[in-house]
C-alpha cells in the first residue's frame, strides 16, 4: 500500500478544489482510480499512468469517465509515498503546459517544504 497525500497550499487543496467544480459521479469516478493508485503504485501501468515526458519526477493518473477525460499530477517518494498535486479535466490531445507547469510548481514547493521541515 502507498500512502497517497494531497497537496495544500495556503490550507487549500488544488485537488478538491477541483472536485467542487465538476459532477460527483465524476468524483467517484476519480477517487476509485486513486484508490487503484494507492493500491498498485507505479506498477498500475497504461492505460491508468503515465509518465510525463520532459519532466524527471511527474506522473499522471488518467481518468475515463463517460465522454471525459480526467487527469491527476502526481510525483512519488520513498517510503512509498505519492503526493497529488493537481487536476484538471482534459479537451484535446495535448496536455495543457499551465496545468503541467503548475505540477512542477507545486511539487518543487512540497518539497523544498519537506527539506524545511527535516533540517
Amino acid at each position: 500500500m502507498f500512502k497517497i497525500i494531497y497537496f495544500t497550499r495556503n490550507n487549500k487543496c488544488p485537488i478538491l478544489d477541483f472536485f467542487e467544480k465538476i459532477p460527483k459521479k465524476d468524483v467517484a469516478k476519480i477517487l476509485r482510480d486513486i484508490d487503484l493508485l494507492e493500491e498498485f503504485g507505479l506498477s498500475l501501468g497504461m492505460p491508468y499512468i503515465k509518465k510525463m515526458s520532459g519532466t524527471k519526477d511527474i506522473w499522471e493518473l488518467r481518468i475515463k469517465q463517460s465522454t471525459n477525460n480526467y487527469r491527476v499530477f502526481y510525483f512519488t517518494m520513498k517510503p512509498q509515498q505519492i503526493i497529488l498535486l493537481n487536476a484538471f479535466q482534459k479537451k484535446t490531445s495535448r496536455t495543457p503546459s499551465k496545468e503541467l507547469n503548475k505540477a512542477i510548481e507545486y511539487m518543487n514547493e512540497y518539497l523544498e517544504r519537506s527539506e524545511n521541515h527535516e533540517s
